[in-house]
């Protein structure tokens, strides 16, 4: 199962596990007129690096853990995958949501 891009990073995009991905599967794009980014299903192997990197969290380790997200982040690949890739924000910048806290 791969792993899953929720609505944490909707507007947030830190892009810090774009970094870690040793197989490219992170791409970012816009979703409801907003930065997010989304794990290709197709592509993940489900190895982990990307989990520990998201500062607010907004990685999930399966698609059972928030199947919605799952199914966004597959329908939207196909459409993300040729985005150019994200500069990260630093992982100490606050959240632009107040919802959002970081992590670590």
């Amino acid at each position: 199962m791969a792993y899953v891009i929720t609505d944490k990073c909707l507007g947030e995009v830190y892009a810090d596990c774009v970094e870690v991905c040793p197989v490219e599967c992170i791409h970012p794009g816009q979703y409801k007129n907003e930065g997010f980014m989304i794990i290709d299903p197709e592509v993940c192997i489900d190895c982990g690096v990307c989990l520990p990197e998201c500062p607010i969290g907004a990685i999930v380790g399966s698609t059972d853990e928030s199947p919605e997200w799952a199914k966004i982040n597959a329908e939207l690949a196909p459409a993300f995958k040729n985005n150019a890739k994200v500069t990260p924000r630093p992982a100490n910048d606050p959240p632009r949501k107040p919802e959002n806290k970081l992590v670590r």
